[in-house]
């Protein structure tokens, strides 16, 4: 009997093919098993049938029991060659009841024996999960295929077969026989779609389920080429068979690209051009992109290697338009993030830059920085709910692998692929989608055929087919990595994206729709084809090649590679979706394209636009949206009708011209709607499955040779801006309300408001409190704090704040909403004011349209969405809502802005805070009385209520006035704001009175009529400066503060939260005044008791607004005019010492709020606080790089931390003033407190978030300040043998200026100068040290230290500075002091050169003289053949940068030369060379005998970006420290002076005019002698500083404007007794770690370090504990982490001493010096103990591993430490929580009991 064999051929095998040998791989396929077989293998093993039954009723379906020989008849089937049985499975057999819980345990059995078999007997088995028509069974329960919940069900059912059977079976079959679906008579056309619809949807369930199932495989279309499938009418297709041939070209057949234009040929174009308002499906994905190298900039930062475009843009692009900088997204991670949180982007597409990752192409160059960047990227976007979709190759190749051919090259498909799977094993965890190459047809044509971009190779013959090879065979490599290696575990999807037009039949011709199609498989099937389809190019494409190879031989116009059989089942299925970038369609007809290269010619085809297309920026794209619609039928026919994957469209959008409207980009919007619109037909018209639209791009960038004069951002950048603004368009709010609405047609946004405030304790309204006695007990706060020092105020808390906080930014109506007049809205007193001449508001400004917020809701959404906070404070505009100010004027117009704008909220999980009035009365009730009619109680109440019952089911929040303070008093007592009324002395009190009662009766209302339903608070937001007593030690200044507190605050609060009444201090000041004035009743009015009982308690929690502090006095104030401000008798001033803002008198001073929070906890109870105010004024020019506000958020929200974490204050929540720039009332524009930017001379008001925006949403993101592993203690040991110190230099401490033959230098001379010296003090004494030095070896010898550091004063030893007048007795000194260190074992550091220059060597010109290099080297030769044999350590030079700068530049310090752009330079150009002589002296001469070390010491500040996100910071901050550091270091580590101080210095020279460069030239000679001139790196280093480029005036020479850089500090360091010194301990780590890298990581010593302090003396010096810690500590992660060489430390200094100009006011000893005393007494400092703890521990001990020896103090001693406390617990003591740090101070505690 003949077997019936069905030939299934997998992976495009050739072998379906005839006349080809059959592929091992072939599947030949016997089954399934029928009832019929069964009987007949009973009679014989062997038997078989001639055709196999398919009916399903004869086929086994596990009924009955297997025959015994079943085993034998498949090892008969396996010698025939079967190699797969087929099986089907009975889908009621094996679920009955349809529920996977209740199986049908036999059958399950018997089909496991079943395929058991068959595989023992070798063959696998292909199992069909069901044929076609649902089981009776299962229908009865389920409905049919169109029943919604059958497809849930059948995906049960295969869930629970692939559970029971997925170990045995590689290849499924959902359906068999789909086709009898359509065949069911009984049903109408319509239902039979339906019921085909559903079973296909089960298939999609099932084909998703299995790529969630790493062991099962699904047979679809893509993995599978069937032949005599007979499904083909299902499909479409003509013939009942596939041909193995390209698919569409057949002869004879219809090609896909005719049926798609048959599909759409009768469409008129109103047929075609309908908008179809509809919604995507759900789940659908909203994405945006970015590529690498059109953004990121940082082109050589951090180790980035050349790439193919940075080398093509610096020679090939005009006008300088390089992507060097491009929007500098490298540094600004959280900015692009910022901008898709407001986009309300589901997905966030960009390319990654090989050549950031790997410099050379190839993995051993990794750059760990440039992979860095792409973790923090993809990071922030997960931290933000954004999915990362990453594009590993976006057209930047590394140029090292072009120099090596580039994608020519065969090699490239292995370095793309280890380059992949670098990727893959890095960010795969978190990267769940990838596209391998994006357009890879511009890199092929426009790269390497025409030239047009990078790399520039005009080869259209060979190379652009070449590229093409090599890019597929790459991206197959790369899937498979991913398939082999990767997928299983992280479960990502892998394709790519291929760029294509549509291309159009330019006429109904023939030929035209074939040179279309043609078009299309030269530009799309290119790549598509063989990836989707066969693994291998078009015929037609490969047919036209071979036609003009015969047509135009001998030329050769194109050679197109050809793949062996094996590449092609490599290619073929390499795509987990179809990637589609369309932007444009064409027009194409036929044409003889001769024997011209490229595709067009090859093609014979050329391309044409229609004159009405509208056009764009770029030539070659006209806006057609239909086309996409077309293409991605023809993609969804043509490439994955068998496949069923989705597509994914990756990129599409329009440029639009740089110097155009850039924010009103109505062209833009008009295309994303289309297109977008043409998408969505595609999907729920045609039905074909698009699961994301990607929006090209994100932002303007550099668009390759357009440079930046085309712009597809939906955000607009400034690119002559070095911040690189980046600003919403309007297409930027059209797409993110499209996302939103998820399409074209709205959703409903209204929510119901979260009761998100669960955690507040609601006032205790019914038992009053007692009033505030005077001063108020309240007073403790200043006993606790204002006896701080700076320190102790100042030191920065790391902590978090409790879950649930509410983070949120605040507005007001009138500042914000513009629309003064618009849909009916009445006008308020600020709009009457503003209109008046005599506002005196700057400009004229008003607030008529000021943000214009009232027609931006979604922009100010966008911003919110951004910022991320929980919620946002805005006030109604009573005059919008009721015009006329009553209820009668009710004005819908208004109430619908309210209603959007809080349902926007809601949408955004942004909770509404609302303020019922800010200041903007209805005019038409001004002109009733106002707030001094007691009638507007009620009228107010009315809004209220109103209000209440419209919002209240969304608004749980409610703030009845803001700042009633400043109605009061600005309002109605200096008349500055409206209603302008001045009467200070009256109508401040009655004002207030009315504002009390109305207060409460609104309160009232709420808590009657809506609070049981509602659930809402209801609050006021007073208003509170701090103020701090002049002098905290008198009782009569702290109750002037108290007063104070009580007139401003307690005014409102002491009723509302006390006792119904004023406070008794308010009201006996006012009365007295009253009385004084000879009034007969207090002019404060009274409430009665009725009033009191109404007012008391009227809040549910304490709202609080404040700025600042003031310091307060008591004086005497007159009595007359009466004035609520002289009622007080307080005077008031600035507090000095904080920084100023824009506006006067308001000091940001971010210490106060924590003191004013402790006030409020003591004075009323401990209520729930929320801030609903703090920010600072800019000035109106500061646009986004608002530093300040950075650090005033840094401060102040630290405080308020400190206020919650340390002293219990229960504050609920932060608010900052304000969301953006607004009318900022009397200040106008010309202040802004705003975290976005508003350009207000642009009518469109564009918003641009501030740098303060993005670390705003850092402190929301982290809920605080979490300590990070900057701020950690790390706890380790140094190197054994580390060398511990102290410091002094000679002219500092020696004194005996004149003893012993000693010379005069340049300081004895500088510091008797009048005036160049503080206190006019010199070192004629200084300590002593010349006859107190044992003394200061005992102090040694007492810290423990096993190094001095030491110099040797050169005029002491060389009166005149040369070796013909030697100074025996001031060498003997040296001796002597050096004898008494070795003999206390402490080895000695010397130092040559302290800065104390013998005055004769300066008479003669000084270090400007080039004889002062050998008068140095004869000097240092003395030194070391007289003390070498003692000394091992040698220092040439202490700080050259100070002599060279302060000494020949500035002036300030000795010789006192003021010469800043010459001497400067000359000075350190001999300084290193004489460095380099002394050197040479003691290699050449003493080394081999004395075998010490000698080297050079450097001071360096370590220089920070001032904004770390900006590429011109960072460049300021590396010329910082090349023209600090670098201008010593790099001459001696590397030969000679840095590039960048070079070129700066030549460059400015010549544009003043001078011939060559005023910085001197080393000849090769030098350079020679100087390189390598050190035996390790001495540094001395004391703080940071933030840098930023500074413009200097051409003309000027200096030092300065030669750097290009000005410095600052963060407001957040804490300051020493030097106005330059600020702590910051990372910083040393940083400059560690910046000398290994820059300089060959040498042997580094810490020659100095320290901190000073000024003013009383106080020997409890924790400022100076907490320095040595922090720093020492830097030190060691430099040492353990960073792997810094660092062999030594030496703590500046031993003791109190002469410092330079400031003389004796600072001091950094660890040892006091009582100058005072003529005997100059040295007392320890409590420092002095930690320091010599941490040098016994070598380090710090980790007592958690128990307790260290070295902790244990000596007898008579104690050990200190001043780590500040944090939140994190670490253990208990004493049955407390502590931090780790507080348990070691714990455990030092113990251990001296």
């Amino acid at each position: 009997m003949v077997m019936f064999l069905l030939l299934l051929c997998l992976l495009g095998s050739p072998g379906c093919y005839g006349g080809e040998d059959i592929p091992q791989d072939l599947m030949v396929l016997a089954g399934p098993l029928t009832q019929s077989l069964i009987k007949d293998l009973q009679l014989s093993p062997s038997s078989s049938q001639v055709v196999p039954s398919e009916e399903a009723q004869d086929v086994f379906d596990c009924s009955q029991a297997l025959p015994s020989e079943i085993k034998q008849h498949f090892f008969y089937l396996k010698s025939l060659g079967v190699t797969h049985f087929k099986v089907p499975l009975s889908w009621s057999r094996i679920l009955p009841t349809g529920d996977p819980s209740q199986p049908h345990q036999d059958t399950v059995k018997c089909y496991r024996t079943l395929l058991e078999q068959l595989t023992e007997s070798g063959l696998q088995p292909l199992v069909v999960l069901h044929r076609s028509a649902v089981p009776q069974e299962i229908r009865d329960t389920f409905g049919d295929w169109d029943s919604a919940h059958l497809p849930v069900v059948f995906k049960q059912y295969a869930e629970f077969v692939f559970s029971q059977f997925g170990g045995l079976v590689k290849s499924w079959i959902t359906f068999s026989h789909v086709d009898e679906l359509s065949d069911e008579g009984e049903n109408s056309s319509l239902q039979q779609l339906s019921v085909l619809e559903g079973a296909l949807h089960a298939h999609e369930r099932v084909y998703q389920l299995h790529h969630q199932m790493a062991s099962v495989k699904v047979l679809a279309m893509k993995d599978l080429q069937i032949l005599g499938y007979e499904i083909s009418s299902l499909l479409g297709e003509t013939s009942s068979k596939y041909s193995r041939s390209s698919k569409g070209q057949t002869h004879g057949s219809v090609s896909s690209y005719e049926k798609v234009l048959q599909k759409f040929s009768t469409q008129t174009p109103a047929e075609r051009d309908v908008f179809l308002n509809a919604s995507f499906p759900e789940g659908f994905q909203w994405a945006v992109s970015s590529t690498s190298f059109k953004v990121e900039g940082g082109w050589a930062e951090d180790g980035k290697g050349e790439t193919i475009w940075d080398r093509f843009g610096h020679q090939h692009l005009v006008d300088n338009q390089t992507a060097d900088l491009a929007c500098d997204s490298y540094n600004k991670v959280d900015y692009d993030v910022y901008l898709l949180r407001g986009l309300n982007i589901n997905i966030y597409q960009f390319s990654i830059s090989w050549a950031r990752i790997f410099p050379s192409g190839l993995r051993e160059s990794l750059s760990e920085k440039g992979a860095l960047y792409y973790d923090k990227l993809i990071d922030t976007l997960l931290q933000s709910g954004i999915e990362p979709v990453v594009t590993l190759y976006h057209w930047d190749l590394p140029q090292a692998l072009q120099d090596k051919g580039g994608w020519q090259s065969s090699t490239i498909v292995e370095a793309f692929k280890d380059f992949a799977d670098y990727c893959f094993s890095r960010y795969g965890d978190r990267v769940k989608t990838w596209n391998t190459f994006s357009s890879p047809q511009v890199v092929s044509h426009s790269g390497y055929g025409t030239g047009e971009h990078a790399p520039g190779v005009k080869d259209p013959v060979a190379a652009s087919y070449q590229v093409t090879h090599n890019i597929l065979k790459s991206h197959a490599e790369a899937w498979h990595t991913y398939n082999d290696n990767y997928r299983k575990q992280q479960g990502g999807k892998v394709g790519i994206a291929l760029n294509a037009d549509w291309a159009e039949p330019l006429d109904t011709t023939s030929s035209s729709v074939e040179a279309a199609d043609r078009y299309m498989d030269f530009m799309l099937g290119w790549f598509a084809h063989p990836i989707f389809v066969n693994g291998d190019y078009p015929d037609r494409l490969k047919s036209q090649v071979e036609l003009k190879k015969a047509e135009c031989q001998p030329t050769e116009v194109a050679i197109l590679p050809v793949f062996t059989e094996a590449e092609k089942l490599r290619i073929k299925g390499t795509a987990d979706f179809f990637g589609l970038n369309h932007y444009t369609t064409r027009l194409v007809n036929e044409t003889t394209g001769g024997c011209v290269p490229g595709p067009h010619g090859v093609g014979n085809f050329q391309t044409h636009v229609d004159p009405t297309w509208p056009s764009t920026a770029s030539d070659s794209i006209h806006v057609v949206p239909w086309g996409l619609r077309n293409l991605l039928n023809y993609v969804a026919t043509e490439y994955i009708s068998d496949s069923g994957l989705p597509i994914h469209i990756t990129g599409s959008g329009i440029p639009t011209p740089w110097s155009v409207e850039v924010y009103n980009d109505i062209q833009r919007i008009t295309f994303l709607r289309d297109y977008i619109n043409e998408a969505l037909k595609a999907i729920l018209t045609d039905g074909i499955n698009v699961n994301t639209f990607t929006v090209q791009s994100l932002m303007d960038g550099f668009e390759g040779p357009q440079g930046y004069s085309e712009r597809y951002g939906l955000h607009y950048v400034n690119f002559e801006d070095q911040n690189r603004q980046r600003i919403p368009k309007q297409s930027a709010y059209f797409y993110s309300e499209l996302i939103k609405n998820n399409g074209f047609i709205g959703r409903q946004t209204e929510v119901p408001g979260k009761a998100i405030y669960k955690n507040t304790q609601i006032i205790n309204k019914k038992t009053p409190l007692p009033p505030s006695e005077v001063p108020s007990t309240s007073k403790v706060v200043w006993e606790k704090f204002s006896h701080q020092s700076n320190f102790q105020r100042k030191l920065y808390h790391y902590g978090t704040f409790p879950d649930g906080f509410q983070w949120g930014v605040s507005s007001s109506a009138y500042q914000i909403e513009g629309a003064w007049n618009t849909d009916g809205k009445g006008p308020s007193v600020w709009d009457t004011f503003t209109q008046r001449p005599d506002s005196n508001i700057p400009n004229n400004d008003n607030g008529n349209v000021a943000c214009d917020s009232y027609n931006k809701l979604e922009e100010d959404l966008y911003l919110l969405r951004a910022l991320k906070v929980k919620s946002y404070r805005f006030s109604l505009s009573w005059s919008r809502i009721f015009p006329d100010g009553t209820r009668a004027s009710l004005n819908i117009k208004g109430v619908e802005y309210y209603n959007s704008l809080i349902n926007g909220l809601l949408a955004n999980n942004i909770a509404p805070v609302v303020t019922l009035y800010h200041w903007d009365l209805p005019q038409a009730l001004q002109d009733k009385g106002g707030w001094n009619d007691a009638t507007i109680i009620d009228t107010f109440n009315d809004f209220c209520d109103y209000c209440f019952s419209t919002f209240g089911d969304r608004v749980k929040f409610w703030i009845t006035f803001n700042q009633p303070y400043t109605i009061a008093w600005s309002g109605y007592g200096l008349g500055q704001i409206p209603p302008h009324i001045k009467d200070p002395g009256q109508a401040p009190y009655d004002i207030a009175h009315n504002l009390l009662k109305a207060h409460a009766k609104v309160y009232h209302t709420y808590d009657a009529n809506y609070r049981p339903t509602q659930q809402g608070l209801v609050s006021i937001s007073l208003n509170a400066e701090w103020v701090e007593p002049k002098d905290p030690n008198a009782l009569r200044e702290v109750g002037a503060a108290d007063r104070a507190l009580q007139f401003q605050l307690g005014w409102f609060a002491h009723p509302i939260f006390k006792n119904g009444d004023y406070p008794e201090a308010m009201k006996w000041q006012v009365s007295n005044k009253s009385e004084l004035q000879g009034l007969a009743q207090s002019r404060l009015p009274t409430f009665t008791d009725e009033e009191k009982a109404s007012i008391q308690g009227t809040a549910d929690v304490f709202c609080i607004n404040s700025y600042t502090t003031k310091i307060v006095r008591y004086v005497t104030t007159p009595l007359t005019p009466p004035s609520y401000e002289t009622d007080q008798d307080i005077g008031k001033e600035e507090e000095p010492n904080s920084p100023t803002t824009a506006i006067h008198g308001q000091r940001a001073v971010s210490w106060g709020i924590r003191r004013l929070l402790n006030w409020i906890k003591e004075e009323y109870a401990d209520p729930d606080i929320y801030i609903t105010e703090n920010g600072l004024a800019t000035d109106r020019g500061l646009t986004v790089d608002d530093t300040d506000r950075v650090f005033f958020l840094k401060m102040y929200i630290d405080e308020v931390l400190k206020a919650q974490n340390l002293d219990g204050v229960k504050v609920k929540g932060y608010s900052i003033h304000s969301l953006m720039d607004s009318f900022e009332w009397l200040y106008g524009y010309n202040n802004g407190f705003g975290l976005h930017n508003i350009d207000f001379n642009n009518p469109v008001r564009p918003r641009t978030p501030k740098k303060s925006a993005h670390y705003y949403w850092q402190i929301v993101r982290d809920n605080g300040f979490p300590e990070t592993e900057v701020e950690k203690m790390l706890y380790g040991h140094f190197q054994d043998g580390f060398a511990w110190s102290s410091a002094t230099s000679s002219y500092q401490v020696e004194g005996a200026w004149k003893a012993d033959g000693k010379g005069l230098s340049i300081w004895d001379t500088f510091s008797h100068l009048p005036g160049k010296i503080g206190n006019d003090d010199h070192g004629d004494v200084a300590c002593d040290s010349y006859n107190k030095y044992l003394e200061d070896v005992e102090m040694l010898k007492s810290l423990k230290v096993g190094h001095f550091r030491l110099s040797i004063s050169w005029p002491r030893v060389l009166p005149d500075g040369t070796t013909q007048n030697i100074n025996e007795a001031g060498i003997n000194f040296y001796h002597r002091l050096i004898d008494a260190l070795l003999a206390a074992n402490i080895k000695p550091q010397v130092t040559l050169y302290h800065w104390d220059l013998p005055q004769a060597l300066q008479d003669k010109g000084g270090w400007e003289n080039e004889a002062s290099v050998q008068w140095f080297r004869d000097y240092a030769d003395l030194m070391f053949s007289r003390l070498g044999d003692k000394v091992k350590f040698w220092i040439t030079f202490n700080e050259p940068y100070i002599t060279a700068n302060l000494g020949y530049g500035y002036g300030n310090f000795a010789p006192g030369i003021n010469s800043p752009g010459n001497a400067v330079y000359v000075t350190a150009h001999n300084i290193i060379k004489a460095h380099a002589e002394a050197w040479h002296v003691y290699n050449d001469k003493y080394r081999a005998q004395q075998g010490g070390l000698v080297s050079i010491t450097l001071n360096s500040d370590w220089a920070y970006p001032r904004n770390p996100a900006k590429q011109e910071d960072k460049d300021a901050a590396h010329a910082y420290m090349q023209f600090f550091l670098g201008w010593f270091a790099h001459p001696i580590f590397k030969g000679d002076y840095s590039e960048v101080m070079k070129n700066n210095i030549r460059e400015r020279s010549l544009a003043q005019g001078l011939p060559k460069s005023r910085l001197p030239e080393f000849t090769p000679t030098e350079i020679q002698r100087i390189n390598g001139t050190h035996d390790y790196f001495g540094l001395n280093h004391y703080t940071s500083v933030l840098a930023f480029m500074a413009i200097y005036p051409t003309a000027e020479q200096s030092y300065d404007a030669d750097r290009g850089t000005a410095v600052m500090s963060d407001w957040s360091w804490v300051e020493s007794g030097s106005n330059w010194l600020r702590i910051t301990p990372d910083g040393f780590r940083r400059l560690l770690k910046f000398i290994k890298d820059e300089y060959g990581n040498p042997p580094v010593y810490v020659t100095e370090n320290g901190i000073s302090e000024k003013g009383p003396v106080d020997l409890n010096d924790i400022h100076r504990i907490f320095y040595y810690e922090n720093y020492l500590n830097q030190a060691l992660k430099a040492y353990l982490i960073d792997g810094v060489d660092l062999r030594g430390y030496t703590a500046w200094s031993l003791m109190d001493n002469f410092e330079w100009a400031m003389g004796y006011e600072e001091r950094f000893g660890l040892f006091y010096v009582n100058r005072s005393d003529p005997t100059l007494p040295r007392t320890p400092k409590e420092s002095t103990k930690r320091y010599t703890t941490i040098i016994r521990c070598n380090g710090f001990p980790d007592i958690s591993q128990g307790p260290h020896e070295c902790l244990t103090p000596e007898p008579g001693t104690t050990t200190t430490t001043s780590r500040p406390t944090t939140t994190t617990s670490a253990g208990q003591f004493l049955g407390l929580d502590v931090s780790l740090t507080l348990l070691v101070l714990c455990h030092y505690m113990l251990l001296l009991m």
